[in-house]
Order: C-alpha cells, then sequence, then structure tokens
C-alpha cells in the first residue's frame, strides 16, 4: 500500500472477461440450484425477495441458513468462509460464545422494559472512554443515528443546511439520501455543491437542504464555507470512505476540515457505522486523532444484534437534556442489544483482539498485493483494522469522482464470483470491502488468497 500504485502494462481482452464471466455464472448458478428456488418464493411476497434492497443480487440472491466462527452455509448447503460478516457487523464472528451466553443469560431476565437498566450506562461509559466524547444515546440503527445527528446539528446552530460527502452513504432518511451515489454529470463543479436525490419519495424541499463536496480537498470545502457556511449547520462524513471500496484520509485533510467546521460554526459528525470498532477500539476518531461534535455508531459495536449509538460533546447533550432537541425510541438502550453490546465491546473485541485483527488483515493486504504484483493486475490494495479490500483501479483513489472514472467494474464482478465459486463468501458489488473476524485463521485468509490468485491467473491469461 504505497502512496503510488504499481505500474502495469497488463491488458485485458474484454472477449476473455466476458467469456470468464459467464463460465463463473453458470457455475454459480449450478452451486445456488435451491436459492434460486428460495427466491421464488420470496419475490411473492418481499420486492426482489429480499428484506433490504442492499441484498439485490443477480441472478438471485444467496440465502443463508447458520454461521459459525469464520464460517457460514447456504440453503443448497454450500460452506464458505465469511468476508462479508453483515456488511461488517461481525466482527467477532459467528454465534460468537461469549456474546452468546451473555444475551442468553438477558433472555432469561427479560428481554424488553422501555425504561433504563445497567448496561446502558455500561455500554456508554466505554464508548466514552474508547471515543472520548463524553455524553451517548442509544438507537437502533446506523440511520437512527444519523437522523439524530442531523436534528442535534440544526438544533444547536439554526441553521437548515447540511453538508455531506459525495458518494457516501449515512442510512435511509431524507436528509442524507443526496449524492449517494450520482452519476458524474450530476455532480457540477467541485466547490458548487449540486444536490442529486438518491431515488423518488423525498421532497424536492428537503433535498435541496443537503449539499455535497468532494472527500479529501479541503479547499473545496472552504470553498463552499466562504459562500453558504453561515448557513450551514452541520458536516456529517464517514472519516474514511468505506462505501466505495475504502479511500483513507489524505494526511492533515481531517485536521483542516475540523478547523474550518470551528472557524464557521458548524457542527462535525463522524459517521462511524462502519469504522467505529473495526479500524480500532475507538474507531477513526481514535485512529486519526481528530475528534467531531458527534459520532454515530451501530454495525460491529452491537456484536449482532440492531444497534446503534450516538456520542457527543457537553454542548450538544445540554440539548438533549433540556428537550430542546428531542431524542426518542422505545427500543433504545434495549437490555438485549445492550449485553451483546457490552460482551462484544469488554470482552471480545479487546486491545489484543485488534492487535491480532491488524496483523491477520495486513497478512491479506500483502498477499493480494504479491497476487497484484505478479500477475501486473491494473489494481491495488487498501485497508485498516478489520477491513480491506482489492480496488480495481491502476490509481490510486482519492474521493467518488475517481471511483466512478477508475474502477473496472467488470473485473470488480468477476473476482466477486471467482471468490463465491471457490468457497469465499463477499459482499455484492463492485464497491463493498471484506471483513475478518476474531475467528479467521490464517487457514482462512489463505483460502481468500487462493481464489484471488485463480482468478488473477485467468484473467491474465
Amino acid at each position: 500500500m504505497t502512496e503510488e500504485t504499481q505500474d502495469t502494462s497488463s491488458t485485458f481482452d474484454p472477449k476473455l472477461v466476458a467469456s470468464l464471466t459467464e463460465a463463473q455464472q453458470e457455475t454459480f448458478r449450478n452451486r445456488t440450484g435451491q436459492s434460486a428456488q428460495t427466491f421464488q418464493r420470496a419475490e411473492k411476497v418481499m420486492p426482489n425477495g429480499v428484506p433490504s434492497s442492499f441484498q439485490v443480487n443477480e441472478p438471485w440472491p444467496v440465502y443463508l441458513e447458520r454461521g459459525v466462527g469464520s464460517q457460514v452455509w447456504d440453503v443448497d448447503g454450500n460452506e464458505y468462509t465469511d468476508f462479508h460478516n453483515g456488511f461488517g457487523v461481525m466482527a467477532i464472528g459467528h454465534a460468537n460464545p461469549v456474546v452468546g451466553e451473555a444475551v442468553k443469560a438477558r433472555i432469561d431476565m427479560g428481554t424488553h422494559f422501555a425504561a433504563p437498566t445497567d448496561g446502558s450506562i455500561v455500554v456508554a461509559t466505554e464508548l466514552a472512554r474508547r471515543f472520548g466524547l463524553p455524553q451517548w444515546r442509544f438507537t437502533n440503527s446506523g440511520t437512527e443515528s444519523t437522523m439524530d445527528a442531523v436534528h442535534l446539528a440544526r438544533g444547536a446552530t439554526g441553521r437548515d443546511i447540511l453538508l455531506k460527502i459525495e458518494g457516501s452513504y449515512h442510512g435511509h432518511h431524507d436528509a442524507v439520501m443526496v449524492s449517494v451515489y450520482p452519476p458524474l454529470e450530476a455532480l457540477g463543479d467541485r466547490d458548487d455543491p449540486v444536490s442529486v436525490p438518491e431515488g423518488a419519495g423525498t421532497p424536492l424541499a428537503l433535498t435541496e437542504l443537503t449539499r455535497a463536496v468532494p472527500f479529501n480537498d479541503a479547499e473545496a470545502l472552504e470553498s463552499v464555507f466562504e459562500k453558504i457556511g453561515d448557513q450551514v449547520a452541520g458536516l456529517i462524513m464517514e472519516p474514511a470512505m468505506m462505501n466505495i471500496n475504502i479511500i483513507p484520509p489524505k494526511e492533515g485533510y481531517l485536521e483542516k476540515v475540523r478547523e474550518l467546521t470551528r472557524k464557521f460554526g458548524i457542527k462535525l459528525i463522524f459517521d462511524e457505522v462502519k469504522t467505529g470498532a473495526t479500524i480500532s477500539a475507538g474507531g477513526a476518531t481514535a485512529r486519526f486523532g481528530v475528534l467531531p461534535d458527534m459520532i454515530t455508531l451501530a454495525k460491529a459495536t452491537c456484536g449482532g444484534y440492531p444497534g446503534g449509538a450516538i456520542g457527543m460533546s457537553e454542548e450538544i447533550a445540554a440539548l438533549v437534556e433540556s428537550d430542546k432537541v428531542k431524542q426518542y425510541g422505545t427500543f433504545n438502550g434495549n437490555p438485549l442489544v445492550m449485553a451483546a453490546a457490552e460482551a462484544t465491546l469488554l470482552e471480545v473485541l479487546t486491545d489484543d483482539a485488534y492487535e491480532d485483527l491488524e496483523r491477520k488483515n495486513q497478512y491479506l493486504l500483502d498477499g493480494c498485493q504479491a497476487i497484484i504484483d505478479k500477475y501486473r493486475l491494473p489494481a491495488y490494495t487498501e485497508g485498516m483494522g478489520v477491513k480491506g479490500c482489492v480496488v480495481f483501479s491502476p490509481e490510486r483513489l482519492y474521493e467518488y469522482r475517481d471511483y466512478l472514472t477508475k474502477v473496472n467494474e467488470e473485473l470488480s464482478a468477476l473476482a466477486w464470483l471467482y471468490h463465491m465459486n471457490h468457497g469465499i463468501f463477499m459482499t455484492p458489488g463492485v464497491e463493498e470491502e471484506w471483513t475478518i473476524s476474531v475467528a479467521h485463521s490464517e487457514e482462512d485468509l489463505d483460502k481468500y488468497l487462493a481464489a484471488f490468485e485463480a482468478f488473477a491467473r485467468d484473467v491474465s491469461a
């Protein structure tokens, strides 16, 4: 993972890529016949046959039946080593016995009261220690966490406009379903933000309250602030982009963002739904050493259970304490979720665990990079903590506009098929990354490398 990617002169015959893709698709169909039948049942009662549109896949999704440790099994009986891990949730591994015992014990004591329990105090205390923000409230998902953060930024400033980063996903509420995956021609000038709605259903008046700017470009951000900074309530951003492969911040970028938001009285929100509890104990906030006004969490924080959290400064917390900004939720701090989160944070994802996860992830990153170099692929590796990916681009990506113009989607899709057909369960789509867990062994990592090398060898033939 050098600053510049390797020069490659390999060219890829589109006919070969198409032929390999067709062959791998046929193998995939033959391996997943029961998933095909399950899909036929599912699409009669669910749009696209899935509970969430993120799970849509052609020709059909793979329906899973169970998981233990680093392994999952689908309805056809195929066993996979899981590098999908529930969109990054299961850094603790499947059916983790420590978390399982904590949840089972909580079940016997009651699973919901809509009243505070000690578990929420324990988890909030640990999040404050890890992330450095003193006050926390709980939610039920990343979407709810970012929704609350937007409300708080507006309540704190009395302003209406929200700024976000082009190509970032922060949940599916109205304020952030803007400029998520817009086409290149719709983006406008770098320092002249354009609001591009992500699908129908959001009133234009709400869409226009959210503007977008490129990642890793402090000059463009400052230009926007100079124009409309006195109208902007908050900037919500992933401190490391995790929804278009992985794009880390340039050196000094986050520090400049913090400086500019303070200068213009704008609340800085770090969306750490994907990075929190995965790239370090204190997520990106601790890893990069920049403290925002608010942090949003979900996914890996709650050990496979549907929970989220929002951390805040004392100033922001005062808005909630006074009830000036409403923060509600019947299931917030649910004792079952808190039991899972407490076990995850205090007993499983410990400092020693993070050291081991970082080592294992580096082993996988180095192995993939060696294969890239050996076969002279137009690609490079990127990763941190439990997260990593192969970016199918001959040049390093720094923002969403790079992703749109430099990533080879055909190679990305073909690599996914190779992994699935070689028993490596991966997230569908060209923009996602792998997640390893505490249960992954070196043998599991070598299986991934073997699948990737099979792809590299064939596509370079």
